[in-house]
Order: structure tokens, then C-alpha cells, then sequence
């Protein structure tokens, strides 16, 4: 099934989209209302406003630096995924949205990187646990945070993950646990982002890594913003051999011009004795 990520709820309505995504609250951490109609998506630990109005909320790693997008390799801010009033908060919001979508997707779970986070809090915190490997500890809490969340959703509940499908690094760079998140997650979701796919063997390297080690639906979703449509079309169609759906994001009238040429390639395709 092919399906559009987006952030005009208008869009939602044209009839070429299996599935639909909306960014209710995204990585800025610019918030709207749910739609009934879509997947409510949800940035949880990325929030560059939370983490530049209240820096006590950001992550840090051993030498005292803090996770906002000023720092190298980050394109936004963190919020610690310890800190228990952002936490309570965005849980509500998981289960606002949630009452008005049925389905939620839950983006940017987890530490920032494998150096976070050394806060007065999460140094208390996995000392005072039955932890002596500080990345299963925080694997713990990630998995705690997801449980909690879907207990809150009565639909779907998807989760996104950081493009590396290599043994370990899932786990390391963000406390990642896979197997224990598929006991609450019913899908997982990577972004292959490219602003061109003139090439796509490293997509299909990164598609097919995925499938073998995930036990559990997949979605790819593939950048739709000013790419050509045959390079579009070629993407998707290496995605969907490995995919159970793939979706387009961010440019609607790219992901239905898309959708519509596969579709018509598939009934090309058909025969009939």
C-alpha cells in the first residue's frame, strides 16, 4: 500500500492515498490538532523549542555539552528522555491524539546519541537500577516510554527508526531495543531519504537489512519534495519489494503523481485466462 506524509490536512483527502500521516507535533516543536482521518505522527524526544526555552530539559554527555541543534551532528534540539514532566506531558499528547486518530506513529524515540545522556538525573537513575551496562539501561527506559504510550492508543501504534539496520547500532546510538519494542509497537517505520534517488542500491542495501532483522510490518518512507517522478517511481518500487507499504513524504502532489504511475504500471502488468 503506498501512502502520503504530511502537514497540510487537506491533502489528506485526495483519494490516490492509501495511507496518511500527520505531523501533529514535529521536530520544531510545532504542534497541531489531530485529523481523524490520519495517522497522528508525533516527534517525542525531539523538540528544538522545549530544549531552547528550558535548557534543564536537554540531554548531556560527560563533558557537560548539551544536545541542541548548535551542536555537531544535530540538526534539532533533545529533550531527555527521563525528564518525568516532559514526559507525563507527552504522553497526554500521545493520548490526545490517539482519542481523535485511533492510530498514532511515534518519531524520534529515544537518547540523541550514544554519548547521552549525563544528567544529574539519568547518573542517579542507573546507579540506583539493577543495571551494570548503561546501555541496557537505557534500552529499559526507551522500552518503558513505548509500553506506557501504547497503553494510551486503542489503534495501530508505529514507531520510527534512525536508518542503520547493523546489528547493535539501533540499540547503542539511541537505546533501541527491537525485540522487546515489537511486544508494543504493531509497526516500524525508516525514512530513506534522498533528494534525488538517481542511485539506489544503497536503498535497497538499507531496505533489505531492515527486513532481516525486523519481525514485525514494515513501512519505508521515501522523500517526495522536487524529485523526479521516474526516479521517484524506481525508489518506491526497490522500497516496496521489501516493505509491507511505502510512503511519500512531504510533497503530495509528487507522492499522487507517484502512486498513480505504479499504479498503473501494476495493471499493465495483470492478466487475465
Amino acid at each position: 500500500m503506498y501512502g502520503v506524509v504530511t502537514r497540510n490536512a487537506e491533502e489528506l483527502d485526495w483519494p490516490a492515498f492509501g495511507r496518511r500521516c500527520y505531523e501533529v507535533k514535529s521536530v520544531s516543536g510545532q504542534a497541531r490538532e489531530p485529523v481523524a482521518a490520519a495517522t497522528s505522527m508525533i516527534a517525542c524526544h525531539a523538540d528544538t523549542a522545549a530544549a531552547e526555552a528550558s535548557p534543564e530539559l536537554v540531554p548531556v554527555n560527560e563533558d557537560g555539552e548539551l544536545a541542541t541543534r548548535e551542536r555537531r551532528y544535530f540538526d534539532w534540539g533533545y529533550v531527555c528522555p527521563t525528564h518525568p514532566d516532559y514526559r507525563a506531558g507527552l504522553l497526554e499528547t500521545i493520548a490526545d491524539a490517539a482519542d481523535t486518530s485511533g492510530d498514532v506513529r511515534l518519531d524520534d524515540v529515544g537518547f540523541p546519541r550514544a554519548e547521552y545522556c549525563f544528567c544529574d538525573r539519568c547518573v542517579e537513575e542507573f546507579e540506583s537500577s539493577e543495571f551494570d551496562d548503561r546501555f541496557a539501561w537505557r534500552a529499559t527506559v526507551v522500552t518503558e516510554f513505548v509500553g506506557e504510550a501504547a497503553d494510551r492508543v486503542d489503534g495501530a501504534l508505529s514507531l520510527t527508526l534512525h536508518p542503520d539496520p547493523y546489528p547493535g547500532h539501533l540499540h547503542e546510538r539511541s537505546g533501541i531495543d527491537l525485540a522487546s519494542l515489537a511486544e508494543h509497537v504493531d509497526e516500524f517505520v525508516v525514512p530513506l531519504y534522498d533528494t534525488a534517488y538517481g542511485t539506489t542500491y544503497w536503498l535497497e542495501s538499507l531496505a533489505s537489512g531492515f527486513r532481516d532483522v525486523l519481525d514485525a510490518p514494515l513501512a519505508i518512507e521515501l522523500y517526495a519534495v522536487d524529485v523526479e517522478i521516474d526516479d521517484l517511481v524506481h525508489a518506491a518500487e526497490v522500497a516496496n519489494a521489501y516493505a509491507d507499504d511505502v510512503l511519500f513524504g512531504y510533497d503530495a502532489s509528487n507522492a499522487q503523481a507517484a502512486i498513480r504511475r505504479l499504479d498503473a504500471e501494476a495493471r499493465e502488468g495483470e492478466s487475465y485466462g
